[in-house]
């Protein structure tokens, strides 16, 4: 199903109890909530589910409930990745991935490889990745930049790396890399700021923060954009422009968890060293979504 990875796809937050333990009753009202609402893929383990802070048992547990859940309404992408080669292949391996239809891997951060490191770490998880591979490029957050000829290069020699969420925030970058990869290879907005334009220049869509909370709303948009209705979609993207900052404003997914949480989908909890939204941005957050939903009627 790695070709239906087109659209709105989601990248799930991880529900968390007062003490900080799995919800997993509110994971499963999550999935509902998006799969209702009109979105095309589900992203689970990924940087805004709070991955790093979740033991190996919690994240079995995630993948077996989302799994689950979806009861395969949708394809479904799971995170894995890491700074230590040989361990995210372990990882890979040692995961119960069924009823899985791809691995989303994060370029290594903190090592701040070079290009050839870049290359030689995804060249070595294509030949051990029991699932297609997306690259994930998200600089802010690694300290290095997978470039666009690396990514060609990548796209090129293994069979198994079928696309990139891309997330430099560059318009540049996002057109060049356009440009050079293969007209099959999948170009993934990582950002919810760049969903629309990326489409716009011929992407395939976006993995989306925003898109849990506002899964039709935000769908619909990246639909318009797929359809050619490029007007259409710029103005509803620039619409949201100021929910999108405020969501990203203190942290991700503080803000994300702030707005379910008024969506009734789930409690604002995140783990240390994240803290929960401010009391200033939720009173934000409140106050754009009134305005908005009166706007949309």
């Amino acid at each position: 199903m790695i070709s239906e990875l087109k659209g709105t796809g989601v990248a799930l937050v991880t529900p968390f109890r007062e003490d900080l333990s799995l919800d997993v009753p509110a994971l499963r009202k999550l999935v509902r909530h998006v799969t209702g609402g009109g979105c095309d893929y589900l992203v689970v383990l990924g940087t805004t589910a709070e991955s790093v802070t979740l033991s190996p048992l919690e994240k079995e547990e995630i993948l077996r409930v989302v799994a689950e859940e979806n009861a395969g309404r949708l394809p479904l992408v799971a995170g894995i990745g890491g700074n230590n080669t040989l361990a995210v292949a372990r990882e890979m391996h040692t995961s119960n991935l069924e009823g899985y239809d791809a691995i989303l891997s994060v370029s290594p951060y903190y090592n701040r490889p070079t290009q050839e490191g870049i290359y030689q770490h995804f060249k070595f998880l294509a030949a051990q990745t029991p699932l297609p591979l997306i690259l994930y490029n998200v600089p802010a957050r690694t300290g290095s930049n997978m470039l666009p000829a690396t990514v060609a290069r990548l796209a090129r020699d293994c069979d198994r790396i079928a696309g990139i969420k891309e997330a430099c925030g560059e318009e540049a970058q996002i057109r060049e890399l356009l440009q050079v990869v293969p007209g099959d290879f999948l170009v993934i907005s990582g950002d919810d700021l760049t969903a629309v334009p990326t489409v716009n220049w011929g992407g395939a869509g976006v993995i989306s923060v925003l898109g849990q909370a506002l899964p039709e709303v935000f769908s619909g948009m990246i639909r318009q954009a797929l359809e050619g209705n490029a007007q259409q979609a710029t103005g509803l993207s620039e619409s949201l422009r100021p929910l999108v900052e405020l969501i990203f404003r203190e942290g991700n997914p503080a803000g994300v968890k702030a707005l379910l949480a008024q969506h009734g989908i789930c409690e604002p909890h995140v783990r240390l060293p994240l803290v929960p939204a401010s009391a200033e941005l939720v009173r934000d957050l409140g106050a754009f979504m009134k305005t908005f939903r009166r706007e949309q009627v």
